[in-house]
């Protein structure tokens, strides 16, 4: 039966399975619906909501903590409604307290995700790759991981405990912050920006047989170790968050500067993805089924 949305169904627990399949799984960053249905079309089996990549694309601003829970939730049902395979999101600290993060669960549940990161750094926070980070003390971030897995229930949601501790208080202390959040209940445990292949090794080392997710953020402090050296060490998830964005950006800005130069796209349509694909890529079939599906006998189009 044709549809136009998704209805998350066990979400988490495809998430899981794809985990325990033995496979590193290949989560690249959508930062909205469009580029969600891009990410599945292109075959991954998992999509990566952006905390950078939101904060850009609904405010046009970096990802510095000006968007709240609300508008992360709001933007993670669309990522969700779009696609059909598991969505990883980006909730940030939690938004406040461990009692914050109950609720933060609680709604990002609702919006159907497979899985949430949170991180231990003061609020606002900040981007992973950019300075200036501060962090919360880790027996407050204890707190809210285990608010966080109580919160979560008898769902599968899967949440993962992110640290800053890298750039901040060096990778031993890192290291230690992410055992005491894996003690707490986190299923996976996030590094944030190791700055060598050595200190990439050194978390897997220090960590193993605990899934961990890998951040290949483009242009960031992070090395690009080859997939194959990630999957040797252990690492289950590997999240790219800005391909996309970058990629988009790039394009729009040259062909914009096109179509400033010339007066009109017309010299800029090769490089166009032709209208009657677009309508089709976006489900215009699927209406027509429906309209058809729905209509009434004797009617007539408006």
């Amino acid at each position: 039966m044709a549809t136009l949305f998704t209805t998350p169904v066990d979400a988490g627990r495809r998430l899981r399975e794809l985990l325990t399949a033995g496979e590193t799984l290949l989560a690249p960053g959508a930062y909205d619906a469009l580029s969600a249905r891009l990410v599945e079309a292109a075959g991954f089996p998992a999509v990566y909501m952006t905390g950078f990549g939101t904060a850009a694309s609904v405010l046009g601003r970096p990802d510095v903590g000006l968007l709240t829970m609300t508008e992360m939730v709001e933007q993670v049902h669309r990522l969700v409604d779009a696609v059909d395979v598991p969505v990883i999101a980006d909730a940030d600290t939690g938004y406040g307290n461990p009692l914050n993060v109950l609720r933060t669960v609680h709604e990002y549940a609702q919006a159907g995700v497979a899985a949430l990161h949170i991180e231990d750094q003061e609020t606002p926070k900040r981007c992973g790759h950019i300075a200036g980070k501060r962090l919360i003390p880790a027996a407050e971030m204890v707190a809210k991981v285990q608010a966080a897995v109580e919160g979560r229930g008898d769902r599968d949601l899967l949440i993962i405990a992110r640290t800053d501790a890298r750039a901040v208080e060096g990778m031993h202390a890192a290291l230690e912050r992410a055992r005491r959040y894996r003690d707490a209940g986190a299923d996976l445990l996030f590094v944030e920006a190791p700055e060598s292949e050595a200190e990439v090794e050194a978390v897997a080392v220090a960590l193993e047989g605990t899934p961990l997710l890998y951040n290949w953020a483009e242009g960031g402090r992070t090395p690009a170790v080859p997939l194959e050296r990630l999957q040797e060490l252990g690492y289950r998830i590997v999240i790219f968050p800005l391909s996309a964005m970058l990629a988009a950006t790039r394009a729009v800005r040259e062909v914009l500067a096109g179509i400033r130069a010339t007066g009109s796209p017309a010299a800029q349509m090769d490089r166009l993805v032709p209208f009657g694909e677009f309508l089709d890529f976006i489900g215009l079939p699927e209406v027509r089924g429906l309209e058809a599906r729905y209509a009434v006998p004797g009617a007539t189009a408006e």
